[in-house]
């Protein structure tokens, strides 16, 4: 009696397993092949696609990397007169440094220190300038300031901006640039009246000597010195 009872339960949960078969084939479906493709999250990029998704193509070969572009544009010009000598030494001692980007600089920067002097803005001067030339600026800011007179200046338009001479002294760089500008100045008294001649454009011809350690982290260059054209 007892057996049979047991072998009736084996088929009653054989019944009950089958029919849970059934219900999770109905909700679930089957595989057909067609299914679309679930990324595995563990994967790495690449990884787990099919043979033909793994195809790369070649590089253009007319086409240069831009670190051989970067090279180029870094490579010596022909060292000719001696501005270019020591342009060439400057470059050698420091591999950031261009031409073309240095003087892109110096030109801001003149623009910069002439409207910062006007304004008497001795905060944005002493960043631009070395500490001889800084207290050079500072009292002549401070005689206007005292004379209460206030000088206006306008930069019309810079004709030219070239690299004069060059320099290495050890890891000192000094390069200095010729500019030649016009420019409108015009110096007022207390009551707004004209000291000295009527304001007026007329060209100007600045050398200004820029300096700056080689193996320095901070890139910018300071003016050290200063002459104008008479």
């Amino acid at each position: 009696m007892g057996e049979g009872l047991h072998f009736l339960d084996i088929i009653f949960f054989a019944m009950i397993a089958g029919f849970i078969f059934l219900r999770l084939r109905g909700v679930l479906g089957k595989r057909t092949g067609n299914e679309r493709h679930r990324p595995n999250p563990y994967t790495g990029p690449g990884e787990g696609k099919r043979a033909e998704d793994k195809v790369v193509a070649l590089p253009d070969l007319d086409r240069r990397d831009q670190a051989t572009r970067q090279a180029e544009a870094r490579a010596e010009p022909a060292a000719s007169g001696p501005a270019d000598q020591a342009l060439a030494a400057i470059r050698r001692a420091d591999q950031r440094f261009q031409a073309g980007e240095f003087l892109s600089g110096a030109r801001a920067a003149y623009e910069m220190i002439i409207e910062a002097f006007a304004k008497g803005d001795r905060a944005s001067l002493r960043t631009l300038l070395s500490d001889e030339v800084f207290a050079n600026f500072e009292q002549a800011i401070a005689e206007r300031e005292s004379a209460r007179h206030q000088l206006k200046t306008k930069i019309v338009k810079v004709h030219g901006a070239e690299i004069e001479e060059a320099s290495l002294h050890g890891r000192t760089a000094e390069i200095t640039v010729k500019y030649v500008s016009g420019m409108v100045s015009v110096l007022r008294d207390e009551h707004g009246n004209v000291v000295g001649d009527p304001p007026r454009e007329r060209e100007v011809t600045d050398y200004w000597t820029y300096a700056r350690e080689t193996n320095a982290r901070d890139p910018n260059w300071l003016l050290v010195a200063t002459r104008s054209e008479s």
